[in-house]
């Protein structure tokens, strides 16, 4: 293999050459056919086809089933510091320039569909939130957070929530704490989404504190809640709810299976002058007894956790999926509206319309899709890459 700088090199098999070549930026452990040089982890590896044909430059993972993450394709760039630090420019500057007058709460770096592999960044007013799931990206963190405050020199601090199990499977510990010596003592902070207030607890929060994603779809919400009596399921911190409520609902009843959540919930909608009714409970066992009570509701909102984080899980998830979406469905009159999600990226957009259809045949109803949607685009798609397809949103109506 004929190296295009100084780094390691790999090759590959025909099969992940032809995967790289469509885009897609990860190369499995059990892809690599030979390799040249000293490879230690973290560092800076080039990677090339059968034939050699230099294909990129990523960074390698040794313990990780995903060996090497790619960071481009171009053998004359350096990939030093430089270049990590205009990845963070181009992904800042792409949010001030789509989210403008919302760019104070945003996610800042949204991973692989930045070029930054394995960084997430959420921002909160003058607050960051990182959480770093690959180890070369580990080992130059001090160059991403730099770069960050230069391009926004209004940071007061960044917080980071380094626990996802993901770090394990790189070898990496789990913590979470303030970055640096120069950041705020606190660590609940106030955020306005929508025109909404929001407590975000970035130290004890889900994620890195607040789901970002949802922003666009609560309004979607919103603009048809007037005059409803609204039930979100799985509120978490009441986003939904609050967001009918904001549009008019007649009244709005926001339900979670935690306490937490639920005093959450009650605490923002206090925040905003607004008044939800609340009720504990798991999903899969409310919805049956809200049949067995006549309690009737014009619009629905379900939006639960991540059913499936794996293929294996696949045909379970479906099935809870399709069973929560026909007791809902139940619930509702002709005419009446649901709001349905799943943020896992192994419930592709349409077999998770298939599975709507199913819950309809379950219930006895029929449907209509009024809207499609996805994150907000400050958690952009990259066609070649599924797992930045994650979110489905789908606003549906009884007919």
């Amino acid at each position: 293999m004929k190296q295009s700088r100084q780094f390691p090199s790999v090759k590959i098999t025909k099969k992940q050459e032809y995967t790289v070549k469509q885009g897609h930026p990860w190369i499995y452990e059990d892809e690599i056919t030979e390799t040249d040089g000293t490879i230690e982890n973290g560092c800076l590896i080039d990677v090339f086809g059968q034939k050699g044909q230099y294909l990129g430059t990523g960074i390698f993972s040794a313990e990780s089933r995903i060996r090497i993450r790619l960071l481009g394709n171009n053998a004359n760039e350096k990939y030093d510091d430089a270049f990590f630090a205009r990845k963070v420019k181009y992904a800042v500057s792409y949010r001030r320039e789509i989210m403008r007058d919302d760019i104070a709460a945003c996610r800042i770096i949204h991973g692989e569909a930045d070029g930054l592999p394995g960084v997430t960044v959420d921002r909160y007013g003058d607050i960051l939130v990182s959480e770093i799931a690959s180890y070369g990206m580990e080992q130059r963190k001090d160059i991403i957070y730099s770069a960050l405050r230069s391009e926004i020199p209004e940071l007061r601090g960044i917080y980071e929530r380094n626990e996802g199990e993901l770090r394990l499977k790189e070898g990496l510990e789990l913590y979470k704490g303030w970055y640096g010596e120069d950041h705020p003592e606190e660590t609940v902070f106030e955020i306005t989404e929508n025109g909404l207030k929001y407590e975000v607890d970035i130290e004890n929060g889900q994620k890195t504190g607040f789901f970002l994603d949802q922003k666009y779809n609560r309004m979607a919400v919103r603009r048809i809640a007037a005059g409803k009596t609204v039930l979100d399921c799985c509120t978490h911190t009441g986003s939904f709810a609050m967001n009918a409520a904001a549009g008019g609902a007649l009244s709005v009843t926001a339900m979670d299976i935690s306490e937490r959540a639920l005093e959450m919930a009650r605490m923002n909608a206090e925040r905003n002058g607004i008044t939800l009714k609340l009720r504990q409970g798991d999903v899969f066992e409310v919805l049956p007894q809200l049949k067995e009570e006549h309690a009737f509701f014009d619009f629905i909102v379900l939006d639960p956790p991540a059913f499936t984080k794996s293929s294996k899980t696949f045909r379970s998830a479906r099935a809870g999926y399709r069973q929560i979406n026909a007791m809902a469905m139940r619930l509702l009159p002709r005419g009446g509206y649901l709001a349905t999600c799943s943020c896992s990226h192994f419930m592709p957009k349409e077999e998770f319309r298939r599975m709507l259809c199913d819950a309809a045949a379950d219930a006895g109803v029929g449907i209509r899709i009024v809207e499609e949607k996805g994150a907000a685009p400050d958690h952009p798609v990259v066609p070649y890459i599924p797992q930045t397809e994650y979110l489905k949103f789908v606003l549906l109506q009884i007919i």
